[in-house]
């Protein structure tokens, strides 16, 4: 990625070895984006692919005059999928760099702990990946943390209403990391399974990086689960994939969308048929502005693949954010925090996932809504379009 100065550093009092951030003596906020992204560990695909849609709009947006006549810039930050270094970027961005908003980056529990030094900077904070239902539902009023990306509530809904669809017996088992993403997946699937009658015959629990999946899996096996609902990352999928060869247990997997970028490269053939949902695919036919926006970002990276787009989703969303957060810097007519924050309520935008109008209300800030979300699979190595692949329900 690109190499990116850093701007001004303003005052901040230190109080017991602690950083307290000091909102009230910042002048106007910089025209800079910043970001908080594992760019290395096992997800740094994502981090790429959030900065290929983050980096694409602003030298669009620049090429048409900037905002309020300045060029945006992007600024992102390693966070490894760690929450205290994210809190420590959330704090660098706000303090030292002064930007006038921040994206999220992949996990929920990064974007979670991000949420109290974003609300004592009084800086919009835009979620573009992680989904967890409390990161914008946080009981802060007013709150500044808003999302273009999948919403856990309404991704539940859909991952239970999708595996009532394909068991033949009903019964649906649920694996899911012990995380802050996992963990709190489970009351929106209860709730959800509970609203649509669905039976949940046993919910299992795995931490990052565990290897062997099979006692887990015996219990959901012998719980007669022929569907399973997983929150993973690809990582762990694999193991949970190979767990499953090792006891000749064959369910359908129906997962949340951690599992989009290397579980083909991982787990091979034992990936077909895992269904995924997500915002986006940049598979398949694409609407002509879909498509320019595609050849452009493929050839700028040197990609040879939309494929090669780890998280098509991701790179989506950051796209739409950016132009969302640029149109509300215009409506607040200044580099001012607060008044971004109110003007993002008045931001209508036709974007790559979906026409926002508008993208986001008081009641809801979440701006992709349900009826967008796409289902995909995984088929000879690659995640394609459901309907592109063997296992699409609806044409069966």
């Amino acid at each position: 990625m690109r190499a990116l100065t850093l701007t001004r550093v303003s005052g901040t009092l230190a109080m017991g070895g602690m950083l307290v951030l000091a909102p009230a003596a910042l002048d106007a906020a910089e025209a800079c984006i910043g970001a908080s992204l594992p760019i290395t560990g096992p997800t740094a695909w994502a981090a790429e692919s959030i900065a290929m849609g983050a980096e694409t709009a602003i030298d669009e947006i620049n090429a048409n005059g900037g905002v309020l006549g300045q060029e945006l810039r992007f600024i992102q930050y390693d966070d490894a999928g760690q929450p205290p270094r994210g809190v420590d970027n959330a704090r660098r961005i706000a303090e030292s760099d002064n930007c006038i908003a921040m994206l999220g980056g992949w996990h929920s529990g990064v974007a979670l702990a991000v949420v109290e030094p974003v609300h004592e900077s009084g800086m919009p904070y835009v979620a573009v990946i992680s989904a967890g239902t409390r990161i914008t539902e946080n009981d802060r009023d007013p709150n500044y943390v808003f999302r273009v990306s999948m919403f856990d509530r309404w991704q539940a809904l859909a991952l239970v209403r999708k595996s009532q669809e394909i068991s033949e017996s009903g019964a649906i088992g649920v694996m899911y990391e012990d995380t802050g993403w996992g963990q709190g997946a489970v009351p929106d699937l209860e709730e959800s399974a509970a609203a649509e009658g669905a039976d949940i015959v046993g919910m299992e629990s795995f931490k990052w990086e565990d290897r062997d999946m099979t006692a887990q899996l015996i219990r959901l096996r012998d719980a007669g689960a022929d569907a399973i609902i997983l929150y993973s990352r690809d990582l762990e999928a694999n193991q949970i994939l190979r767990s499953m060869e090792r006891i000749d247990y064959r369910p359908t997997v129906v997962s949340a969308w951690g599992n989009t970028g290397t579980l083909g490269e991982l787990a091979g053939e034992l990936a077909d048929g895992m269904i995924v949902l997500q915002t986006f695919s940049w598979m398949g036919e694409l609407e002509p502005r879909q498509q320019a926006l595609l050849d452009s970002m493929l050839e700028r990276y040197g990609l040879g693949e939309p494929e090669d787009i780890r998280h098509g989703s991701g790179a989506a969303n950051t796209y739409d954010a950016i132009y969302i957060l640029a149109q509300a810097i215009e409506a607040a007519g200044e580099f001012d925090r607060s008044a971004v924050r109110e003007a993002l309520y008045d931001v209508s935008f036709d974007g790559i996932v979906q026409n926002y109008d508008p993208a986001f209300t008081p009641e809801r800030h979440n701006a992709i809504l349900p009826e967008n979300y796409r289902w995909t699979a995984w088929h000879e190595g690659r995640i394609l379009p459901i309907e592109q692949t063997p296992y699409d329900t609806a044409s069966n």
